[in-house]
């Protein structure tokens, strides 16, 4: 057995390489929204640390309001805010599950703010001063901010503040007093709600701006460098190709023996197979591994689902394997009859019949019930049949006929084994 060679062990590694490249896809999920990504970052981290001082804030006043005693419902109501806070707050800090502690908060405090007088003492309520649950009033507004849409902070950043003001003058029984207050009070946590969701919309706006950007630079430099690797591929499959044709033709001049004709005809089938597969779409020949005939059958339906085509194609025969490169012709054969079936007869009457004989061979029949052409006529530069189908079949030692009339067209491939 031959040891590996340093081409096949090279194109192991690109194939390997290759393997690892992530799909358009997976790409946009983790790259395109990078600024996105960093822009949230950065707004969860302000708003951890401006919660956290208005939270400590609102916990002094919360404690210097139980001087006069503890009440147990006071305490419970206290725990039932500050255990999402501090959820929100170590969330945005850490950097995970934002959005869904902010949303809990978000709605827990609405919900504390709308229960506020049911739970506070009747001695309580007329306090001029202001409780401690209005220093979380614009606390609740960035963590509308952090989870909801554009909407649901517009309705936060104006429903809270409003709604502590309802709160405040429930609370007052709504005397002239709690007026003066509350009236400053609502304005203000209006006004910098207002501000802090616009700076967040701003932010998040330019951020996803420069994402697009990025991502349309990104894609035009991709297709420019896939220009520029088929042109290469192009120019070096032309120099190849010329090499090919250019041995076999000067081998088959000088030719003299039967030996050196044999040598001649192999260098020739070889060259018109890689001048028949530079037009599919997988360039290169690969390896001559045994090929199922039941894989055949796969590919060409493969091929009819690509095309589009309205179609089925039948098996007959026992299993059996043959070569690759045969195999490989037959399908890139079979292929363009179909694709001339398709753009020259509609695909009307469509039907592909392989035949498998076993490990000794196989037969390919594509047919159609078009209006059929004159075999006859057909040029030389009409590479759909003569390189794609005759020349390809011929480079494989394989055969190729095509009978059309006004009945229709059918195209019958075959290779034996020897």
């Amino acid at each position: 057995m031959r040891s590996m060679g340093p081409s096949v062990q090279a194109d192991t590694v690109l194939r390997d390489a290759w393997s690892q490249i992530p799909s358009p896809g997976t790409v946009g999920t983790e790259f395109e929204r990078f600024t996105g990504k960093r822009m949230e970052r950065i707004l969860a981290t302000v708003v951890a640390i401006g919660s956290a001082m208005l939270g400590v804030q609102a916990l002094f006043a919360a404690i210097g309001g139980m001087s006069e005693g503890v009440s147990t419902v006071r305490v419970i109501f206290m725990v039932i805010v500050y255990v999402p806070l501090i959820a929100m707050l170590v969330a945005c800090v850490i950097g995970r599950a934002v959005p869904l502690m902010s949303g809990i908060f978000a709605v827990i405090y609405l919900a504390a703010l709308a229960a506020w007088p049911l739970v506070q003492d009747a001695s309580h309520l007329a306090t001029a001063g202001q409780p401690w649950i209005f220093f979380l009033v614009n606390v609740g507004v960035v963590a509308a901010m952090l989870a909801f849409p554009v909407r649901l902070q517009l309705i936060w950043v104006v429903g809270v503040p409003l709604l502590y003001g309802y709160v405040r003058l429930v609370e007052g029984e709504f005397t002239s007093t709690f007026w003066t207050t509350t009236a400053f009070d609502v304005s203000f946590t209006l006004i910098l709600g207002i501000v802090l969701v616009s700076l967040g919309w701003m932010f998040r706006s330019v951020a996803a701006g420069v994402d697009e950007a990025r991502g349309r630079a990104v894609a035009s430099y991709a297709a420019a460098a896939a220009d520029v690797a088929a042109e290469e591929e192009r120019v070096a499959m032309a120099a190849l190709m010329h090499d090919s044709v250019l041995a076999a033709l000067i081998a088959a001049e000088r030719a003299d023996t039967d030996r050196a004709r044999d040598l001649a005809v192999a260098m020739a089938k070889e060259a018109l197979t890689r001048l028949a597969n530079t037009e599919a779409t997988i360039a290169q020949e690969g390896s001559d591994a045994p090929v199922g005939i039941a894989q055949i059958v796969i590919e060409l339906r493969r091929a009819l689902s690509e095309i589009g085509a309205d179609a089925i194609v039948e098996e007959r025969g026992g299993a059996g394997q043959i070569p690759g490169r045969p195999a490989r012709a037959l399908v890139l054969a079979a292929r363009q009859a179909i694709g001339n079936a398709v753009a020259h007869a509609g695909g009307r009457g469509l039907h592909i019949l392989v035949t498998g004989h076993g490990d000794e061979g196989i037969t390919v029949t594509v047919s159609d019930t078009g209006p059929g052409f004159n075999t006859d006529e057909i040029g030389e530069d009409r590479l759909g049949i003569s390189a794609s189908i005759l020349a390809r079949m011929a480079g494989v030692a394989g055969s190729a006929t095509i009978d059309s009339d006004s009945a229709g067209t059918t195209v019958v491939l075959g290779w034996e084994r020897e």
